[in-house]
Order: C-alpha cells, then sequence, then structure tokens
C-alpha cells in the first residue's frame, strides 16, 4: 500500500524525493528573482573591486577609483581652512588685548574657541568648562597663572609641567610628609592653619602652631597671608577656592604627598589660530580678569 499523497490537479512536478511519504515539489524561483540575485552578485565584485572592501593586516584594498571617505572628509577640511584663511591671518596678526574691540574678529575667535574647547578642552575641564576635581574651573576668578587674555594665551601655548615644552608653567610643591619634611603633628597644625584662613579648622587649638609651621615652610610660595602668588602657581589659600578639596583629610593628603597636575602644550596640536581663539573663549566665559 502506498503512502505517496494524492495528487492534486494543478500540482506541479515534484523532485523525486521523499521522506516517509512526503514528497518535495519542484517549484523553482522566479526568473526575475534569479536575474536580480545573479545582478547583486556581479554588482558586489564591481564594488569590491572599485572601492575599498577587504580588509588586510594593515588596511584594506582601496579600490580601483581610489575613493576614501577620509579624503573627502580632508578635503572638506581643507576648503573651510582656506575659506577662514584670511580672518584667521587677522586673528593671528592681532593684539590679542584689542580682538575684543573688532566685533567682527571677537564673534569669529569666540565660535571657533568653542569648536576647540569642546573638542580638545571639554574632556577635562568639563563642557561647561566648571571643571572637576584636579581641573580648574574656568569660570571663576581664580587663576593659578593669571587669568587676563595674555596670561591664557601663554597657558595654552606651552601648557603646565609638561616635559614637551621647555617654556611650561613649571612649579612643584614639596611632598613634606612624603619627603619626611615635617612630621605628624606639624602636618596637623599647618593643614588646620591653612582651614582657618578660610573657614573652620578641624582643632582650633592647632592653629597657632600651624601658623608657625606655615611661615617657616608654606609663606616662601603661599605668601604670609595666604593669598599665594600667581607667578609661581601657588594658590590663593584664603578664598575657599579648592582644586582637590578643602576638607582635612584632602589637604592633609596635598600636603603629605603634594600635587603635581600636568597640561599638554597645545602649540604641538593646535595652530596659533585656533590657541588664540581657545584663549579667548575661556576669557570671555566670565572668569577671565
Amino acid at each position: 500500500m502506498s503512502n505517496a499523497p494524492e495528487r492534486k490537479k494543478g500540482d506541479p512536478e515534484t523532485t523525486g524525493h521523499s521522506w516517509d511519504g512526503i514528497e518535495e515539489f519542484n517549484n523553482p524561483l522566479p526568473r526575475w528573482w534569479v536575474w536580480v540575485f545573479y545582478a547583486c552578485i556581479v554588482w558586489a565584485i564591481g564594488y569590491s573591486v572599485a572601492y575599498p572592501a577587504w580588509p588586510g593586516v594593515k588596511s584594506a584594498t582601496a579600490g580601483l577609483l581610489g575613493w576614501s571617505t577620509r579624503a573627502n572628509v580632508q578635503k572638506e577640511i581643507d576648503a573651510a581652512t582656506e575659506a577662514n584663511s584670511a580672518i584667521n591671518a587677522r586673528l593671528v596678526s592681532a593684539e590679542l588685548t584689542e580682538i575684543s574691540e573688532d566685533p567682527e574678529l571677537n564673534g569669529y575667535a569666540v565660535s571657533a574657541g568653542s569648536a576647540v574647547f569642546k573638542t580638545w578642552c571639554a574632556q577635562c575641564h568639563g563642557s561647561g568648562a566648571a571643571g572637576a576635581k584636579g581641573y580648574p574651573n574656568l569660570l571663576d576668578d581664580d587663576w593659578l597663572w593669571g587669568g587676563d587674555i595674555e596670561a591664557i594665551h601663554t597657558t595654552i601655548t606651552h601648557g603646565i609641567r609638561n616635559e614637551e615644552d621647555e617654556d611650561a608653567r613649571y612649579s612643584e610643591m614639596p611632598a613634606f610628609g612624603r619627603d619626611e619634611l615635617l612630621a605628624e603633628d606639624e602636618i596637623d597644625q599647618v593643614v588646620n592653619f591653612v582651614m582657618s584662613l578660610s573657614g573652620t579648622p578641624q582643632d582650633a587649638s592647632l592653629v597657632e602652631a600651624g601658623a608657625v609651621v606655615f611661615e617657616d615652610n608654606c609663606a616662601a610660595c603661599h605668601m604670609e597671608d595666604g593669598t599665594g602668588d600667581r607667578t609661581q602657581g601657588a594658590p590663593n589659600l584664603t578664598d575657599a577656592i579648592w582644586l582637590y578639596g578643602g576638607d582635612f583629610a584632602t589637604l592633609k593628603e596635598t600636603v603629605v604627598n603634594a600635587r603635581y597636575g600636568v597640561m599638554p602644550n597645545w602649540s604641538a596640536r593646535l595652530t596659533e589660530a585656533e590657541i588664540r581663539s581657545a584663549a579667548l573663549y575661556v576669557h570671555q566665559l566670565g572668569g577671565g580678569e
């Protein structure tokens, strides 16, 4: 007895295959679909020959047409650079202190500086330039090296404590605890004194002794009244503005191990026009002097 199903009128031919009485119809794909499939194969081969397609160890195949997305982007960058060449030349040749007096030039510089800042500076100083722990707030009027336009320009150009630029801003606070320059009790005393300059010390009974330690070890840079010295990058300790924090534990850590923040010399990465634009942008944020 056959297990083959009953054939109906109009059923296509079978392939001759049968599984447990189940037969497979011979239903070929539509011819138009087959030709489109073949055309796609031909198009893919042509594309891989004409355009970059196959990855290699170090690079992909270039393609006969030499087409490149990077090259296209570079062309657009070059075109924009050429279009701005005249105003960039004006920006570079102008006196820094006089740029703000030229509405057209100042508007261009601030706009360009905003783009430079968001590309290169926001990672440390924040998108709004408010800074973070260890990274200065550029919106206030507390500047380690000076906040006028020329000082900001110098800082951006040469950086701080980097080893690439011999003109980088440089200062180094001694590690009073790590290098055993002060005893444990002297560190506690001076930290309490520093806290008293702008607020409430943790232990008021140590402030008087801390004043002596401060005068002997810290006043040379931070001045006798604690207001700091910008020429040395020594911060003002009386304004309650702290780069790393003003609580007892953080200040003690600073005295014991010192701080050594580094900023790149942007002259190695940016053009003079871009550096000036960034300086003008930072200066007009509200903290520039």
